[in-house]
This record gives C-alpha cells, structure tokens and sequence, in this order.
C-alpha cells in the first residue's frame, strides 16, 4: 500500500471514530474500536481503565451530542505510521462540552484500522 493510500485509509478510520463520538451510533463502534482495545485516562481525578465492553456500555448511556446540537469540533493533530499496520493518531475532539485530546493507536487487521488502545485527557470544558 503507497504511503497516501496507507493515509487516505486512515483518514477515513479517524473520521469514523470522530462521527462515533459525535453520533454515539454504536452500530459503528465494532467499526472503530477493536474487541481488545483499552481505554486509560484521569475522569473526577482518579485513572480509569476501560476495556471495549465497559467503554460500549458508558457510551450506550451518553446522550449524543447530535441529539443535544452540540458544535462539532474534531481536529487531527498528528499521524506518526510505524509500519504499514501500525500508526498513532493525535486528536483533538469535542463531545458535547468536554473537550478531549486522545492518543489512538490504530492497527491494521484485516484490511481496516482499528482502535486498539486509548489516552484520553480532558482539555477543557466548554
């Protein structure tokens, strides 16, 4: 795979992910996260680690921030590809008034990119 096919694939990967955390469809979230993906950052000031099942079920009871007309703010700060299946991909993303910046490490498996770890930390509230 040339390296802008290898980035256009992941742009897309990233793009899922952003519409996920605006739309809170869990229909896609097999799409974006991998069954084993793990899930680490500091809510009320303790870490919390998430595997894929606890992370599904603490989206399953968010409102949408769709549903809430909350402003769409995403922004990918950085893309680093290790290898053609491995890639860290630096964002910025607001989900309702809480402004994240997450560190997503993708693997390629079976052709698409998935999420299988991520360091979320809380920027801001707006």
């Amino acid at each position: 795979m040339s390296m802008p096919e290898r980035l256009s694939s992941l742009t897309q990967a990233v793009q899922l992910y952003f519409d996920l955390m605006y739309e809170i469809d869990l229909k896609t979230f097999d799409r974006v996260f991998a069954p084993t993906v793990q899930l680490h950052g500091f809510r009320d000031g303790k870490m919390v680690c998430w595997p894929a099942g606890a992370y599904r079920e603490v989206l399953s009871q968010r409102s949408s921030p769709k549903s809430l007309g909350a402003p769409r703010q995403e922004e990918i700060l950085l893309i680093d590809f290790a290898a053609d299946t491995q890639a860290l991909v630096k964002v910025r993303v607001r989900i309702a008034s809480t402004l994240f910046v997450d560190h997503l490490s993708y693997h390629r498996i079976d052709g698409a990119w998935l999420i299988t770890a991520k360091a979320f930390h809380i920027e801001a509230t707006v």
